[in-house]
């Protein structure tokens, strides 16, 4: 997506070969018209789905998760990283390990919000080594819904959580892959460089 690609050049900083820090439009503060672009391609690119409910996890994946939610018309539902006085043990749940922030989490949805009839669509900012796309699958898994796939902001396509997810058969459509933050500077892999 072009428009995402331009803001990471204009405004992403590159923090190392491996950490990108996109604060000014999507994980701290959010950029409404470019999340309302987001939302409108991820609704385009699943647009044949018959998604019922948008699956995500606080806290950055919710912007974009929210815009594509109002464009497809559905309930937007976002995993918890801590459980809450009223979140207690009718849950789904699963580990997810960071390692950006170098921890262990345990995400979880309440068993209200997520059925064994509902069609979902993960949405998240970031794909790296997959591990919190991994645990929002267990997450579907557990309810018995049915998963459609994965739109991913920003695909960070040197590191693998993406082919190993791939390789499983789940569909995953990233706006924004980049194949090198090296020296600094952002390359993104375009599309024919996937096939």
């Amino acid at each position: 997506m072009q428009a995402l690609e331009d803001k990471i050049l204009q405004e992403g900083k590159v923090l190392s070969d491996t950490v990108l820090k996109v604060d000014s439009f999507l994980n701290h503060q959010i950029d409404p018209d470019l999340m309302r672009e987001i939302g409108e391609e991820f609704a385009k690119r699943f647009a044949h789905e018959r998604i019922t409910k948008i699956l995500t996890i606080e806290s950055s994946g919710i912007a974009p998760a929210v815009m594509a939610g109002l464009i497809m018309g559905v309930p937007v539902v976002f995993a918890r990283k801590s459980k809450s006085l009223t979140l207690k043990n009718h849950v789904y749940a699963a580990q997810v390990y960071s390692y950006t922030k170098q921890t262990a989490n345990e995400i979880a949805v309440s068993k209200d919000f997520l059925h064994d009839d509902d069609v979902v669509l993960l949405i998240d900012d970031f794909l790296a080594n997959g591990q919190a796309l991994l645990g929002l699958i267990e997450i579907v898994k557990q309810a018995g819904a049915e998963f459609v796939g994965a739109g991913i902001v920003i695909e960070k396509g040197f590191q693998k959580g993406g082919d190993k997810i791939r390789q499983q058969g789940i569909r995953i459509e990233s706006l924004a892959n980049i194949m090198s933050m090296k020296e600094g500077k952002v390359t993104f892999q375009r599309e024919e460089q996937l096939n």
